[in-house]
């Protein structure tokens, strides 16, 4: 998001909210361990001396062993990461691949989409395009099958046309773009087991709060809940696209070491992890940008999204964003301070500038922290 890039005093901010999706370590280094020894006493440490000094001589063989196994391993990785990053640059400069192959979007979704931006929009000319997406058929089963939800309790919804008219239009433009996105995912995140959750937590929390916010201005609350949703595709997709990538990589460098029978290089790429450093780089450079090139291929013409999330992309100065980029950028600013907040992470004078840059009243503030943004409630009347 070019907004906070290009301010020195904000960049920090943004790249810190953005490694909380990995780690509270990650994001906030100093809170690290850096030694497993201690150095209790001066007794202790007078005893470790003198250990150290009779083994020395042995040790030489030992260190330079050691850094030579160090070395090779810093080249190996270097060498791999390197190649990881050139395969990844490749992959996210082919637009039409990653939203069809690594995302895996329907031409169908876009179009249940614009059908609900129309006041003629009906359940029939909704249902078969919900049906032949069987994956959202399954959700809005399971969705009216919640006890919550269900008109009987000894009856289960089992027909998706049927689920569709339980729904209903309205909770539909709720639903519709959070089982879009939920079904774009990235699948498994692991070593960062929190950043599925945290990603698609956030997403929610910016739609409901965009949603929120829209229903004081002139702005449709369905675009703004859409665009609020829709604005973490990008990271969606460059999380697939790495995790994708580096295990694939990983696997097939591991595959050939053993097929050469290069034990060294096969117990080195064993140990080889993820690199946070590497994700967080394509997070920050790309996520934004590939957010609107996603939507873009989505062809939306009724759906007022579009423009907005390439001003979010591009766009530095805020007067000159449409006024649902001012309003998703308002709340992204939100969220990045309530979880920096929350992990003690952001001073007062920190959250004073974020908030000053994008233009957060007082009483939208207020707004924001009054409400439940974190959960879709649904009106089943």
């Amino acid at each position: 998001m070019q907004i906070f890039e290009e301010n020195d005093s904000i960049t920090p901010i943004y790249h810190r909210a953005m490694s909380l999706s990995f780690s509270k370590d990650f994001a906030d280094p100093a809170g690290k361990p850096y030694s497993s020894i201690d150095k209790q006493n001066s007794e202790q440490e007078h005893r470790r001396r003198e250990l150290l000094a009779v083994e020395e001589q042995a040790k030489q063989a030992r260190i330079v062993e050691a850094y030579g196994q160090a070395h090779f391993k810093s080249q190996t990785m270097a060498k791999f990461y390197s190649k990881v990053s050139a395969k990844i640059n490749n992959e996210f400069d082919d637009h039409t691949a990653l939203y069809h192959n690594i995302l895996g979007i329907e031409d169908t979704a876009p179009a249940i989409m614009e059908i609900l931006t129309l006041k003629a929009a009906s359940i029939n000319r909704i249902a078969p395009l919900v049906n032949s997406l069987p994956w959202l058929a399954d959700e809005l089963i399971k969705l009216v099958n919640k006890p919550q939800y269900r008109k009987r309790a000894d009856v289960q919804v089992t027909d998706g046309n049927l689920a569709l008219s339980y729904v209903g239009l309205e909770n539909l433009k709720l639903v519709m773009p959070t089982f879009m996105l939920k079904h774009w995912l990235p699948v498994n995140t692991a070593p960062f087991v929190i950043m599925k959750r945290k990603i698609w937590n956030d997403s929610v929390a910016i739609a409901l709060g965009c949603q929120l916010l829209a229903k004081d201005s002139d702005i449709d609350s369905f675009s703004a809940f859409t665009a609020g949703m829709f604005s973490n595709i990008g990271i969606f997709a460059v999380a697939r696209c790495f995790f994708q990538t580096f295990n694939d990589m990983h696997k097939d460098a591991l595959k050939q070491a053993y097929l050469d029978k290069d034990k060294r290089l096969h117990d080195t790429l064993t140990g080889i992890e993820m690199s946070p450093e590497l994700l967080h780089e394509q997070l920050i450079e790309r996520s934004s940008k590939i957010t609107a090139d996603m939507v873009e291929l989505m062809r939306f013409d009724r759906l007022p999204i579009t423009e907005p999330l390439f001003d979010i992309a591009y766009i530095t100065d805020l007067d000159k964003m449409s006024t649902i980029a001012q309003l998703v950028i308002k709340v992204k600013a939100y969220i990045m301070q309530r979880n920096l907040a929350k992990e003690e992470l952001i001073s007062a004078s920190e959250t004073k500038q974020l908030f000053k840059l994008v233009r957060l009243s007082s009483q939208e503030l207020k707004k924001l922290q009054s409400n439940d943004i974190d959960h879709i409630k649904l009106n089943f009347s």
